[in-house]
């Protein structure tokens, strides 16, 4: 009975001890199928598999209305697994007709013992849909088992970019590199939003190559934000053709047309000429992949003279009718300044000298100011500093602080000489009369659409008041005579609409000798004159024989002006002014006919 007993306890324990081990294992296999099993799942990919890239497609960059200048488009890569190919020699000769590549280089692809290799990259997807029809309606005519069936090529997803408007606004845009990352233009300063977040895939690693067809995707890729600018692209084809145009017939090294809204700062067109493709850059060089607008600097002559008069004007130093004695030359400090065409002494009025652009006369008007105040101007202006653009690679221009000027700095800077900007600060100098005396930060970023098309547009532009409304508008009516027929620039007039602007003719610095070689020729305006809408710049840099800026900027902003006040539909105001006197003889009649007309009104 004891026996019994005891072998009766030890089966207990047994059961028990069985029992245990039972629900141990069953917490254990819970704990690995519910607990750990993303754990486990995450190791079997690390020990037994291999994650890749999964490349995601580039955000559109569109103009202002949607139509797209750079997109990502979907390509398909193909690849092989030479294992699989019995004959490379005949596979080679079916295949290479239909990817467009030369039997010997699909030879060399196909022939190896490699489980991937790379045949066609970034090919169409409708090569491969090509292939692999054409792959098995060969393959119909062999059983299953054939080794005359053709096997072995596997595709793989990729992205391209693609440029559908090409030269047109490429040095703005820019381009992508070999690899996919923005290499120059807004596609390089913008890289890190419109390349949006690669994803995982997993793939079967076999003899140290991924095996084709094995891919499975872990992480999905999230598509870039696009990106749409300011720019208008039909105004953009208008003004890309009349500096294209210009600089060939000027034998010019560049060209730029700038038109901008002044009250937002929105750029509606940056035309740049030579350009270039950015679906093909290959053979382009580092200089033609430049920004001009804002990369490139020069002094900018004549129409740097706007800003030494509003200065003078916001100081109360002149009116618009004050008189002054202008010289053909004058002497300051050890240098002898003198006008571009030889006269006897003048009586102008301050209207007069910027109607000629008289360069003695600008230094008579700049004397009335400090330098510390002039400087100051300037400053205001934007000289010196970046216009806040944001586009990659600006430049500050050059301003030399007051205490390096010296004996001839003032009189040169009076006229536009002694100091340097770009053809942005420029246009932003004139936007700045054009819109009441306050400077708006240029741009050419409208908003921002992400992966799901939620749109967000771009915040308000900062502004600074630089003059007074009364100056700016006394201004915008002095340079309305530059425009008409006594002034530098009649070849910028737009029938029925009143148009102001500045011409520029300056200097041109060369760099390779540190000297004054060609010219700078330039005209900027704005219509309408007394309400104006938009600015334009235009600057041709180097041009040989005739160089005024009156004569190859004029038509280039009348024909880009005529087009944008046509297509945005900016009727003519119908007002008319009263023009100003541009000499004492003028100036004398005009007082004479207002007295007339006063005694005239009495008597009646």
């Amino acid at each position: 009975m004891g026996n019994f007993s005891l072998t009766h306890n030890r089966i207990r324990a047994l059961i028990f001890a069985t029992a245990m081990i039972m629900f141990l294992f069953g917490l254990r296999l819970v704990q690995v199928q519910a607990l750990q099993a993303n754990d486990y799942r995450s190791r079997s990919v690390n020990e037994m598999e291999r994650v890749k890239t999964l490349q995601a497609p580039r955000g559109n960059i569109t103009d202002i209305n949607g139509v797209p200048f750079a997109r990502s488009v979907a390509a398909t890569s193909i690849v092989v697994d030479q294992t699989q190919i019995l004959n490379p020699a005949k596979v080679a000769a079916f295949v290479a007709p239909i990817l467009n590549l030369s039997v010997a280089e699909v030879q060399t692809a196909l022939t190896g013992k490699r489980k991937w290799n790379m045949v066609a990259e970034n090919a169409k997807p409708a090569t491969w849909l090509k292939l692999t029809k054409a792959i098995d309606a060969y393959n119909s005519k062999f059983p299953g088992m054939s080794p005359e069936r053709i096997i072995g090529f596997f595709p793989e997803r990729s992205y391209v970019r693609e440029y559908p408007s090409g030269s047109l606004i490429a040095s703005l845009v820019g381009f992508v590199n070999h690899d996919g990352i923005g290499a120059t233009g807004l596609e390089s300063s913008m890289n890190s939003i419109i390349a949006g977040t690669n994803g995982k895939y997993s793939y079967a690693n076999g003899y140290k190559a991924e095996i084709p067809g094995s891919q499975s995707e872990i992480i999905p890729a999230e598509p870039g934000t696009s990106v749409r600018l300011t720019i208008d692209r039909d105004i953009q084809w208008v003004a890309s053709k009349a500096i294209a145009d210009a600089v060939a017939k000027s034998h010019a090294i560049s060209g730029t047309v700038i038109v901008m809204d002044p009250k937002t700062g929105q750029i509606l067109a940056h035309a740049t000429a030579p350009t270039f493709d950015p679906n093909d850059t290959s053979k382009v060089s580092l200089v033609a992949m430049r920004n001009p607008s804002v990369q490139d600097v020069y002094e900018p002559g004549s129409t740097g003279k706007v800003m030494t008069l509003a200065a003078a004007l916001e100081e109360g130093k002149i009116t618009p009718e004050t008189v002054f004695t202008v010289p053909y030359a004058l002497k300051r400090s050890v240098k002898i300044f003198h006008d571009h065409e030889r006269h006897l002494d003048q009586r102008l009025t301050s209207s007069g000298i910027l109607a000629v652009s008289s360069n003695t006369g600008s230094i008579k008007i700049g004397e009335l100011m400090s330098n510390d105040v002039l400087h100051g101007y300037l400053t205001k202006f934007g000289i010196g500093q970046k216009t806040g653009s944001g586009l990659p690679g600006e430049s500050r221009g050059i301003l030399p602080k007051v205490g390096d000027w010296s004996g001839t700095t003032a009189p040169t800077v009076a006229f536009g000489q002694g100091y340097s900007l770009t053809a942005m600060q420029a246009t932003s100098v004139f936007a700045t009369i054009a819109n009441d005396g306050v400077r708006v930060s240029p741009t050419v970023i409208a908003g921002t659409s992400d992966a799901s098309g939620n749109y967000t547009p771009s915040a308000t532009r900062e502004s600074v008041r630089v003059i007074s409304s009364e100056t700016a508008q006394k201004m915008r009516i002095m340079m309305e005579s530059v425009v008409s027929g006594n002034g530098t620039a009649p070849t910028a007039a737009i029938a029925g609409y009143r148009v102001a602007g500045k011409t520029g003719t300056a200097q041109r610095i060369d760099d390779t000798c540190g000297c004054y070689h060609g010219y700078t020729a330039s005209f900027i305006g704005f219509a309408p004159a007394d309400n104006p809408a938009y600015v334009i710049s235009v600057t041709i840099q180097d041009p040989k024989g005739m160089h005024w800026g009156g004569a190859l900027g004029g038509p280039v902003f009348k024909d880009v002006m005529s087009f944008v006040l046509q297509s945005k539909g900016i009727a003519p105001t119908g007002t008319v002014v009263e023009p100003v006197a541009l000499n004492e003889k003028q100036l004398i009649a005009k007082k004479a006919l207002a007295a007339k007309k006063a005694a005239s009104v009495k008597t009646n």
